[in-house]
């Protein structure tokens, strides 16, 4: 299937997603610019929400691993969400371009479940490059030491499991969640590589 087909079908899996439940991928209007380094990439994404069903973005990558610096043009749209008294959870389909050539492009599922105590979350990103295919999955679990108020700096202390179809083997190690109105940051390091991704809303 070539890349326009994947396209049609991806758009058209996004927009079957407005019949279902939503909320904002960030609010009507909302931007959000976005920092990511990690042993196989560094990135940085700027995406705007037109409405508060999904999310279109452009992303600078820097990839470690072959060697390569290119654009993605990102789209992220909320598939599900099921909220009750204690908890919330969330399912968005993502997908992106890469200007490269047109044999780069991913997408993928990811979603996560929380209390105010307890936070989950999982990612299944299918990569397709020229030089090769591989997925990308990631699993996190964390724990709020403490419950702040609606103005407070929280905290979540995270661990993480990694791994891609390249390397095939798991990584997981322990980082540190920490957010305050629209300011977000994670850290965390494993085998001297950090991994950290910071976020901005506004």
């Amino acid at each position: 299937m070539g890349i326009y087909k994947h396209l049609i079908f991806a758009i058209t899996l996004f927009m079957l997603s407005d019949l279902a439940e939503s909320r904002p991928v960030s609010w009507a209007g909302g931007s959000t610019i976005m920092y990511r380094t990690n042993s196989m990439m560094s990135s940085y994404l700027f995406h705007y929400s037109p409405t508060y069903k999904y999310s279109i973005g452009a992303e600078y990558v820097n990839d470690k691993y072959f060697n390569n610096h290119f654009i993605n043009l990102r789209s992220t749209y909320l598939l599900d969400r099921h909220n009750t008294k204690i908890s919330q959870r969330n399912i968005y389909l993502t997908g992106g371009i890469s200007t490269k050539t047109n044999q780069d492009f991913s997408y993928g599922i990811h979603g996560d479940w929380e209390t105010r105590r307890i936070f989950s979350s999982f990612s299944v990103i299918n990569k397709h490059t020229k030089e090769k295919n591989y997925t990308e999955n990631e699993f996190q679990l964390g724990l709020a030491p403490y419950l702040g108020e609606y103005n407070d700096i929280h905290t979540w202390v995270m661990l993480k499991a990694k791994k891609n179809t390249i390397n095939n083997d798991w990584e997981i190690y322990p980082f540190i969640k920490l957010f305050q109105g629209d300011y977000l940051i994670e850290v965390g390091s494993k085998n001297s590589h950090w991994d950290i991704h910071f976020i901005i809303r506004y």
